[in-house]
């Protein structure tokens, strides 16, 4: 995974915070504390781990927390590096690019404007929108879209998430992202089904909510963010500048991938501010959850009152708000939201009356060591709702049973693949590879993955599937893989799984689950262009240039398309794929 002095990395994981915070004797022990004790939701073995363990394991670069705990922020800490080429430490003062979360922020900036009775949040949005209107078509059923809808992922409209653009790329306007029109690289924003009728998780629907600020402030969205709700919040180590400022450069953490290879550029830019262009800190985010803890009490209104607060932690439609979503743990109540960008995740929660929260950051695309620091965060301040972890016993499993296990499978819709390594037997599942822990022969459990997996067996002893259990409760049961031709996989998943067989340099069968998700998803183009580079790597670069140069006419322009060839090229490139056919392919497409 990582190529450079890792012991000398390892070293400096602990060191970085911001000109050494000052805290009490007892602070400083509950930190300890926490540093100490993360374990997820398991403890195999009576194990606990360091965070510099479990950093080390999910390949994280940087992190940064802060925690809330009787409204006021008891501790904040940055670890690992900021920028490692650069030897640039995460402080308390670095800014991340954590997404989604910049959803919440954006919708504290719409209910602002319902406030003040510029819009009301029940009404057609075609009513506050200017020269780009909203057109609706046959699929809403003659219903309108309202700004609540927006908010809470009930409008019934398309385009889940942004993918970002690269520094250097033609970078798209709000309204060419909306009508999908180039350099746009996601599709138009448009019905998928009718307005009300349930959640439906939609980036596309936030975005309308920036225009609809942007033509009703008259004003640049960033700026008016900045100064009527970053800012009074106390958010000045923040910003909606896409892409950031000079000035702010210095600050920003770098983005990684999964493997530990820099995002192209150090990070992309989002047009799409917002549902994904916030750049901040976690002290920052701490002081607008502290705000709405506040005022969803009747007790501040800096930015909103209360019954403005109110209707962003309340939920709308099932589990979501406003621009939040609330978690009830076994009656404590949570406002949350969850985010990624290309190289970052992040996480933040509070309770609605209890005073207490957290915001977590990290600059890779793997969050999952976030939940185990949310565990033993809410674990050593006692919050109600988190449940200690479970502890369990292994068992050894002898090599004959080992061997009947490896293999693909599909549960629910998702792929999955056991697979044997160094230390064990692993189970990789939509872009997560986590080890097995028998506690039978037949039964093992994950730390990142939850429940309690089964293998079942035919009346020969071979091996069919495996099923899983949640809290006592069968959630579902997977078939073992023989052939391709009657699987039923959820839309993307033949991409997940080739793509994960391709980098793992398994290309058969790469290539087959690659032409399987070709034949039902025709349009997904990055279908093609992970068949092309398995041909190329299994040695059929004819095949592979017939498929590239299909990929580079599949729409969208051919510079961003080809600009992604080149990462990709790039990134094989430095995970040890053979370099030759790499330069080959690049020279007769003319990269």
């Amino acid at each position: 995974m990582k190529k450079i002095s890792l012991a000398v990395l390892l070293c400096h994981w602990l060191t970085a915070v911001t000109a050494q915070q000052h805290y009490s004797k007892a602070v400083n022990e509950q930190i300890s504390r926490v540093e100490a004790n993360v374990s997820g939701n398991l403890i195999i073995d009576g194990k606990l781990y360091s965070l510099t363990e479990r950093m080390k394991h999910y390949n994280v670069q940087g992190l940064s927390v802060a925690v809330i705990d009787n409204y006021q922020i008891v501790w904040a800490k940055g670890y690992g590096f900021a920028d490692k080429k650069e030897g640039r430490k995460v402080t308390t003062s670095t800014m991340f690019e954590p997404g989604s979360i910049s959803k919440s922020l954006n919708a504290v900036g719409i209910l602002q404007l319902a406030q003040q009775g510029k819009l009301d949040l029940y009404q057609d949005i075609n009513q506050y929108l200017g020269n780009w209107k909203f057109p609706y078509d046959t699929v809403s059923h003659g219903k309108k879209i309202t700004t609540a809808q927006l908010l809470s992922h009930t409008a019934g409209l398309g385009v889940h998430g942004f993918p970002g653009y690269h520094r250097d790329s033609a970078i798209a306007s709000v309204t060419d992202i909306l009508d999908g029109r180039a350099p746009s690289n996601t599709e138009a924003v448009r019905s998928v089904a009718e307005p009300g009728t349930g959640p439906r998780y939609s980036g596309g629907g936030t975005l309308i909510t920036q225009q609809i600020l942007t033509d009703l402030t008259k004003q640049p969205y960033e700026q008016y963010m900045y100064e009527h709700v970053l800012r009074p919040l106390g958010m000045t180590n923040s910003s909606f500048n896409q892409p950031p400022a000079a000035s702010q450069r210095k600050n920003l953490a770098t983005g990684y991938k999964t493997n530990g290879n820099e995002v192209p550029g150090k990070y992309f830019v989002y047009p799409e501010k917002s549902a994904a262009g916030l750049w901040t800190t976690p002290t920052d985010l701490c002081k607008y959850m502290i705000e709405m803890q506040q005022a969803y009490q009747g007790k501040s209104s800096k930015v909103l009152n209360q019954e403005m607060v109110k209707l962003h932690l309340t939920p709308y439609k099932n589990d979501i708000a406003l621009g939040t979503f609330i978690q009830n743990r076994n009656g404590e109540k949570y406002f949350v939201h969850s985010a990624s960008n290309e190289g970052f995740t992040g996480y933040f929660l509070a309770g609605l009356t209890n005073g207490k929260g957290m915001a977590l950051f990290v600059n890779s695309e793997d969050g999952y060591v976030l939940l185990e620091l949310i565990n033993s965060i809410a674990l050593e301040y006692n919050w109600a709702g988190f449940k200690k972890p479970e502890q369990i016993t292994t068992v050894p499993v002898n090599d004959t049973l080992i061997s009947k296990y490896i293999g693909e499978y599909i549960l629910d819709g998702f792929f999955s693949e056991i697979k044997k390594e160094k230390d064990g037997l692993y189970l990789w599942t939509d872009g997560i590879s986590s080890k097995m822990y028998f506690t039978s022969s037949t039964d093992f459990r994950n730390i990142e993955l939850g429940g309690t997996k089964t293998f079942t067996f035919d009346n020969a002893g071979t091996v069919t599937g495996y099923s899983n259990t949640i809290n006592g409760r069968l959630r579902a049961t997977g078939q073992r893989i023989t052939t391709l031709d009657t699987l039923k996989p959820r839309p993307g998943q033949s991409g997940v799984l080739g793509r994960h067989l391709l980098e793992t340099k398994n290309y058969d069968k790469a290539i087959g689950f690659l032409s399987k998700g070709l034949a039902s998803e025709p349009s997904d183009s990055s279908l093609v262009k992970n068949l092309a580079h398995s041909y190329l790597f299994k040695g059929d670069v004819t095949k592979a240039i017939e498929l590239y140069r299909q990929y580079l006419k599949s729409g969208h322009t051919v510079s961003e398309l080809s600009k992604s060839l080149k990462d990709d090229f790039e990134y094989f490139r430095n995970a040890g794929f053979d370099r030759s056919v790499i330069k080959k392919a690049s020279e007769m497409l003319s990269l």
